[in-house]
């Protein structure tokens, strides 16, 4: 979400000390409580408590109301240093086993920075803002479970998110926006719409549902469509590989812990996590010339990816979905153009749902393969690539995947939130542990540069910022109801299908309402389901032929022909008018 930018270092301090503010007052109310750990995050901050007693909402008050309390007593902050057979025994002492682990995995720290203020003491090296003082607006949101350090086999803490500005007015802001998100909520929303489901039986593997798949369908053919203009081919590749090529893509080293392993025939397979060593098998079936570059493959692959319980979130993060990949083989002289490529297709693709963007370039991280020559001339070509097309970027160091840089597009919703969707990664390592190759113009065999890219990231994400950033009311071309007839009474049921039936046969997803039900309560469920247009049919409209249109968007339209009203339904899907 979004980066913590609004005044960077300083509101990052701010939300910081109101982390150990939290944990002091919870330490005040619960002296039993144990400290885990409690950063700055991007829209706020936490803190992890092992305490036997279960937080409430009441509970949430109570510890701002203290809170409040050590803000207005002006605590100066104090920072020093121990000694580490002092710290370890402070830990000790003061009965925080947690603090422990943290200092004993640390074996060469000589010294450990601690924090203070009032009666309060907490291992940290900060940063920190002068006194408590100066914390005077802030939040806290909601008590969640959190495993120590992110390890399901270890032991699920509680913890307490909150948020904190220099001003009230921000505050204020930022709790509008979360109660704005809170009516946007995908998992809400499609509930309501039906478009899909997420049950115990499977968690973290979603159901799409007949309006869900109108939704998916519909931007799935809008992919195919204009990768067929960009020169790219379609390919689809196994969910299971045997174990071999894994090795061989350099995913059992950098990336075991989040596949899937299963036996065939007493042989070791993967479920794939990543589409790319699929593509590196269907380019290695034939030899290329470097006449036939660059080598365009697509797909949308459905991967597998092994994620905690805690951090599942709706279609936000599965353990399956659908990436719209694309592999991209090319010549050393073919990669700032293709780059420029890509970037001109994310942006045209994003520019049609009415996103803005920022864009950060990622570099390479601590557990990589490759040499660092290889590593440098990727990441240059990527910014060159960039700054040539003026677009202003942010680097981020050190989050580049396993096999290359990156480029990564961040989208901003209409509530001002942002989401990681495409990315574009430069690739020189798999192609040769692939041993890929094509005949050059010299006669010798060569290995290719490739480009990994994706678009709207996944499916299932993307129909979920959608969802939110539309709050269900999805562009006419993507709406699983464009139009629905609701009738007064079931005298004017046959025209109604009459009219359904026409649209129907003219393209268009036309419903219809014809139960005995009061004309209210139909109107009030079409709008629950963001039903795109909604016409009530009546005796008047019987007679006259003349449509009451009601936009999900704009409200009361007025009265059009039935002819109008589908000339105007069938302009805005051709459009893919937003």
């Amino acid at each position: 979400m979004d980066n913590i930018n609004e005044n960077g270092a300083a509101l990052e301090a701010l939300r910081h000390t109101a982390s150990h503010v939290m944990a002091q007052a919870v330490k005040r109310l619960w002296p039993e409580a144990q400290l885990a750990i409690g950063p700055a995050i991007a829209d706020g901050f936490y803190y992890d408590f092992d305490l036997e007693h279960r937080f409430s909402e009441d509970d949430l008050e109570a510890i701002e109301k203290e809170m409040k309390k050590i803000a207005k007593a002006g605590y100066k902050a104090e920072t020093y240093e121990l000694p580490r057979a002092d710290a370890l025994k402070w830990a000790d002492d003061s009965g925080e086993p947690y603090k422990r682990e943290l200092m004993e995995d640390l074996p060469d720290e000589k010294v450990f920075s601690f924090y203070k203020f009032g009666e309060f003491v907490d291992l940290c090296k900060g940063p920190h803002i002068s006194g408590t003082g100066k914390l005077k607006a802030f939040k806290l949101l909601s008590v969640a479970g959190a495993y120590w350090r992110g390890n399901e086999k270890n032991k699920m803490l509680q913890r307490i998110y909150g948020t904190a500005f220099e001003s009230r007015e921000e505050l204020d802001a930022h709790l509008e926006r979360i109660e704005e998100a809170k009516k946007r909520d995908h998992r809400r929303i499609g509930r309501e719409m039906d478009l899909f489901m997420l049950v115990e039986e499977g968690p973290g593997f979603p159901f799409f549902l007949p309006n869900g798949m109108v939704i998916r369908n519909e931007l799935e053919n809008f992919w195919r469509g204009e990768h067929r203009k960009h020169g790219y081919t379609e390919i689809r590749t196994p969910i299971i590989l045997n174990e071999e090529m894994w090795h061989t893509s350099g995913h059992w080293d950098h990336y075991k812990n989040n596949m899937y392993f299963t036996k065939i025939d007493d042989m070791d397979y993967a479920v794939k996590p990543m589409n790319c060593p699929g593509a590196m098998l269907a380019y290695k079936r034939r030899m290329y010339s470097y006449r036939d570059f660059p080598v365009r493959f697509a797909e949308l692959g459905q991967v597998h990816r092994h994620e905690l319980s805690g951090a599942l979130h709706g279609l936000m993060r599965v353990r399956t979905f659908t990436q719209d990949d694309a592999h991209i083989f090319m010549l050393p002289g073919q990669i700032g153009s293709e780059i420029k490529g890509v970037i001109g297709f994310i942006d045209d693709v994003y520019k049609l749902f009415g996103f803005k963007y920022h864009v950060e370039l990622s570099t390479r991280p601590e557990d990589s393969m490759g040499t660092a020559e290889d590593w440098e001339a990727a990441t240059e070509a990527l910014r060159t690539a960039i700054e040539d097309m003026g677009i202003p970027y942010i680097v981020n160091e050190g989050d580049g995947a396993f096999y290359g840089p990156k480029i990564d597009f961040h989208l901003e919703d209409s509530i001002g939130r942002t989401w990681q969707c495409g990315t574009v990664q430069l690739d020189f390592q798999m192609p040769q542990r692939f041993d890929l190759t094509y005949v050059g113009a010299d006669g010798e065999k060569h290995a290719p540069t490739m480009i990994h890219r994706v678009i709207f990231g996944s499916i299932e994400r993307f129909i979920a910022i959608l969802t939110e950033h539309f709050a269900g009311k999805f562009p006419l071309w993507l709406a699983p109801v464009q139009v629905k007839f609701l009738t007064v009474a079931t005298t004017w049921n046959e025209y109604a299908e009459k009219l359904a039936e026409d649209f129907e046969a003219a393209g268009l997803r036309a419903e219809t309402d014809l139960r005995n039900e009061k004309i209210g309560f139909k109107i009030r469920e079409a709008r629950n389901a963001r039903d795109a247009y909604i016409v009530v049919i009546g005796e008047k409209e019987a007679a006259g032929g003349m449509l009451p249109v009601r936009s999900s968007k704009e409200g009361e339209l007025g009265e059009m022909s039935a002819d109008d009203f589908k000339a105007k339904l069938l302009e805005e899907v051709r459009m893919r008018s937003v």
